[in-house]
C-alpha cells in the first residue's frame, strides 16, 4: 500500500506509466489516466484496489494495469479483488471508518490508518448473503430518498409558481385582465400598471456609520437581518475600517448586488444597517412596498430582465448599474393589494417550507438508517440469513 510522489514528477511529454490523480473517475469499469509518469516511485499493479484517501474519501476502483498513482490514492494488494472491493465499499460508509478522517479544508485518511485497519471478512457464502441483502435494502432506501427529493423539488417549484402568479396576476381570479405591452410579463389585472424603476425608486448613497450592522445580499435569501461574520464576509475579504465607505440602508429600501443581480441577488431591507459599496441601494419614492418588490424581482422572468440589462462580456464580469436598473419595468398593483399579496405569499411559503423541512428530516433519517444497516451487517451485529435476502 502506498502513495505517489508529487505530480511534478510526471509530465505529458515522455511516455511512461499512465498517471492517476486522486480524482480519478471512480465507479467506471476502468480508471482514466490523466498524464504519463516517467519517474514512478509509487505504483499500483494490475488487480490492486485503488482507494481514494482524499476527497472523495472511500471512493474505490480496481487497477486494470500498472499505474503511477497520485497522492490522493492508495494502492491495496488483495488476494480476492472482487470480495475486497465490496468489503472496502461497505467499509467507507460505516461510522467506525469515518472517525478516522481528518482535515478541516477537506477530509482525508492517512495510508498508515488505512493500512492498520482490521477487517473481519466472512466466508464466501456469508459475504454473498450480506452483499445481496445490502444491495437490496440500500436500493430500497435510495429509492425512498429519491422520491422524497423529487417531492422537495415539486414543493419548491409550487412555491415559485404561487409567488409568480400572485405578483403578476393578483389574488382575484375573476378580475378583468389586460395586455401591458410587455411580452415577458404576460397579462396583468386591468387596474394594475407597469412603470419603469426611475419613477418608483431613487438611488441612495448615504454613508454608513459606526454601530450599525454590516448586512449582505444572498441570491438565495435576500438581505440578511444581522451582521455579516468575519468568516463569511465576502469570502474572507478584510472589512473596511472607515464605516463611511459603506452605504446606509433603512427598512423599506431595496438592495441589490451589482455583480449578482442577474442571479437574483436582490432583496428588501427590514432593519437599519450598512451594505458594501458594491451594492446599490434603491429607496422607494412611490407607493410600493419593498417586500412586494423583492418577491417580484426574484421571479425567473424578472431575474432574466436584470440579466438582459446587466453589462459585461461574460457572466463573471456582468454588472447591473443604477443607470440600467432604473430602466427596468415593474408591475405595480395598488398598495392595499401589495399588502394582501405579501401576506398570502408568506403564508403559502411557510407551508411549503415546512413540508420541505419535514422531507429533509426524513431523508436524513433514511441516510442514518442506511449507514447503521451497513455497519451492523458487515460487522456481524445482525445475522443475515437467506430468508432476509428473499423477503
Amino acid at each position: 500500500m502506498g502513495q505517489s510522489p508529487d505530480s511534478n514528477d510526471c509530465n505529458d511529454l515522455e511516455m511512461g506509466l499512465p498517471f492517476l490523480q486522486g480524482n480519478a473517475e471512480f465507479g467506471l469499469e476502468h480508471p482514466t489516466p490523466r498524464l504519463w509518469c516517467t519517474r514512478p516511485k509509487k505504483i499500483s499493479s494490475k488487480g490492486d484496489l485503488l482507494f481514494s484517501v482524499r476527497a472523495p474519501v472511500g471512493a474505490i476502483n480496481r487497477s486494470d494495469q500498472s499505474y503511477c498513482i497520485g497522492r490522493g490514492l492508495a494502492a491495496i494488494n488483495v488476494h480476492s479483488s472482487q470480495k475486497a472491493l465490496r468489503k472496502f465499499q461497505l467499509l467507507a460508509s460505516v461510522e467506525s471508518f469515518k472517525k478516522l478522517l481528518t482535515g478541516s479544508t477537506f477530509e482525508a485518511i492517512s495510508t498508515d490508518d488505512l493500512k492498520n485497519l482490521l477487517l473481519c471478512i466472512p466466508n464466501e457464502g456469508e459475504i454473498g448473503l450480506i452483499t445481496n441483502f445490502l444491495d437490496k435494502k440500500t436500493a430500497q432506501i435510495d429509492e425512498a430518498i429519491a422520491i422524497k427529493e423529487q417531492q422537495i423539488a415539486l414543493l419548491k417549484e409550487l412555491k415559485q409558481i404561487i409567488i409568480r402568479k400572485a405578483v403578476t396576476q393578483g389574488l382575484d381570479p375573476n378580475v378583468p385582465m389586460k395586455d401591458p405591452g410587455v411580452d415577458w410579463i404576460g397579462e396583468i389585472p386591468e387596474h394594475w400598471r407597469v412603470e419603469s424603476n426611475r419613477s418608483l425608486f431613487a438611488e441612495s448613497v448615504e454613508p454608513g456609520r459606526e454601530g450599525l450592522p454590516l448586512l449582505s445580499v444572498s441570491i438565495h435569501s435576500g438581505v440578511s437581518t444581522e451582521e455579516v461574520s468575519d468568516e463569511d464576509h465576502i469570502r474572507g475579504r478584510v472589512k473596511i475600517q472607515d464605516k463611511t465607505k459603506y452605504v446606509l440602508v433603512k427598512p423599506g429600501d431595496v438592495v441589490f448586488n451589482m455583480m449578482r443581480a442577474w442571479q437574483g441577488g436582490i432583496g428588501a431591507v427590514t432593519s437599519d444597517g450598512m451594505v458594501s459599496p458594491a451594492y446599490i441601494v434603491a429607496r422607494p419614492k412611490a407607493d410600493i412596498l419593498a417586500e412586494f418588490f423583492e418577491y417580484q424581482y426574484r421571479c425567473p422572468e424578472f431575474i432574466q430582465q436584470m440579466d438582459r440589462y446587466s453589462k459585461g462580456i461574460t457572466d463573471f464580469r456582468k454588472r447591473l448599474y443604477w443607470d440600467s436598473f432604473k430602466q427596468l419595468q415593474t408591475v405595480v398593483p395598488p398598495k392595499s393589494e401589495q399588502i394582501d399579496i405579501i401576506r398570502y405569499i408568506q403564508e403559502a411559503s411557510a407551508a411549503a417550507d415546512s413540508g420541505v423541512s419535514l422531507l429533509v428530516s426524513q431523508i436524513e433519517k433514511l441516510k442514518e438508517y442506511k449507514t447503521t444497516l451497513i455497519n451492523s451487517a458487515i460487522t456481524g451485529k445482525i445475522k443475515v440469513t437467506s430468508d432476509m435476502v428473499e423477503a
